[in-house]
């Protein structure tokens, strides 16, 4: 199977400003990126960016740049300017990996390609369990219920499946999702012809657009270590502490 990663790479960032240039024990956080996705099976990896410091780090690490323009809102948005500058075929399946999961393991970039081929559903993603209560309430943790054949049904920031009756919450019906989508070329262009739906609009979530435009949206629990995306000066040190180097011991 043949696939593209594209990963959208934004400079500005609200709550940590410069995030994908961010020293992480001698390499920018999205060098991290980029080198678990050239580990996959992809057979390109392209780093989109809006910003000529990003393209001039990329660069310098060895990976395929294409400046975008500074308008897009999603990245999304973004990958669409890549797919139309590069000439990329409507059949080609496009991986998007967000800059900022500098722990994501390679085997899970193939495996939602992989689910996107096999399905035959419009686009593809990951979750992974939900680890506790706290993180089922927590808003900034978006949650996915999908039925039996990985279709999903719905994506939201607040608590899904409701459990009416407290003694019977269970967590292994409490999904997690995992900001990693594949889709052919050709949908992203029709992605961006849809109207931004009111559920988009109020949850900030914009595969809800696609959910509301009837489209399938084939979900799995990720076969291997996603890690966590880096948002905050906190996250940020998160990632510095499990990906310290081992100390010799010896």
């Amino acid at each position: 199977m043949s696939f593209s990663v594209i990963i959208p790479a934004r400079y500005a960032s609200s709550r940590l400003p410069a995030k994908l240039l961010k020293d992480v024990h001698g390499k920018p956080l999205i060098q991290l990126t980029y080198e678990n996705a050239i580990k996959s099976q992809a057979d390109r990896v392209i780093i989109a960016t809006d910003d000529e410091r990003i393209m001039r780090v990329a660069q310098g690490f060895g990976a395929q740049v294409c400046m975008t323009d500074d308008h897009h809102t999603s990245g999304t948005s973004r990958i669409a300017q890549v797919l139309s500058e590069l000439k990329i075929a409507d059949d080609e399946i496009i991986v998007n990996v967000q800059g900022d999961e500098p722990m994501l393991d390679p085997a899970v970039i193939n495996q939602v390609a992989n689910n996107l081929q096999d399905s035959q559903m419009q686009m593809a993603t990951l979750c992974e369990p939900v680890i506790d209560e706290q993180q089922y309430l927590d808003p900034n943790c978006v949650k996915v219920v999908f039925d039996k054949f990985g279709k999903a049904l719905y994506f939201s920031r607040a608590p899904i499946p409701f459990f009416r009756e407290q003694q019977d919450f269970d967590l292994s019906l409490c999904h997690k999702h995992i900001g990693i989508y594949a889709y052919r070329s050709k949908f992203i262009k029709q992605y961006l012809k849809m109207d931004s739906s009111r559920l988009e609009q109020v949850e900030r979530l914009e595969q809800l657009t696609v959910l509301n435009e009837g489209f399938d949206v084939h979900v799995a629990n990720a076969c291997g270590e996603t890690g966590f995306g880096v948002d905050t000066q906190d996250d940020l040190d998160k990632v510095l502490t499990a990906l310290a180097p081992s100390k010799d011991k010896g």
